[in-house]
């Protein structure tokens, strides 16, 4: 069974659309294997997205993801990266397909409500960063 990290980011909390969300990955036979929610400050954001230091988007991207409250959770299945990223549609939610979480309920590129982990080295990067040591 493979892994992944998923945050529903603070846009998708601030429309209390959590649950909404999870049913989604659930639906579609995710399990959810942990789960948390809280502020994540701006030093811990810059970990996460640590790929993307210097890019022109950075520094928007960090101040919405710490805007607010959000939840991160590990989910697992077969194909689980894969199947998650299907699930939550293309980054852009103008182009993502009908039916998609982004598609449903994003605004924009960045306030595209969901974020997962893109491969294998990232899910276990993410997860140990968000859940450290957990003995799942």
């Amino acid at each position: 069974m493979e892994k992944s990290l998923v945050l529903i980011k603070p846009d998708a909390v601030e429309k209390n659309i959590i649950g909404k969300i999870i049913d989604k990955y659930e639906e579609n036979g995710l399990k959810v294997i942990a789960l948390r929610m809280e502020t994540i400050s701006k030093d811990f954001a810059c970990k996460h997205y640590e790929e993307h230091i210097g890019k022109s988007f950075f520094d928007p991207l960090i101040a919405f993801i710490t805007k607010g409250p959000l939840c991160a959770l590990i989910l697992e299945g077969e194909n689980a990266i894969e199947k998650i990223r299907e699930i939550n549609g293309s980054t852009n939610p103008e182009v993502a397909e009908e039916g998609t979480i982004r598609k449903l309920y994003a605004a924009n590129n960045r306030e595209n409500c969901v974020h997962a982990s893109d491969s294998p080295k990232s899910a276990e990067r993410e997860i140990k960063l968000w859940f450290g040591n957990l003995n799942l």
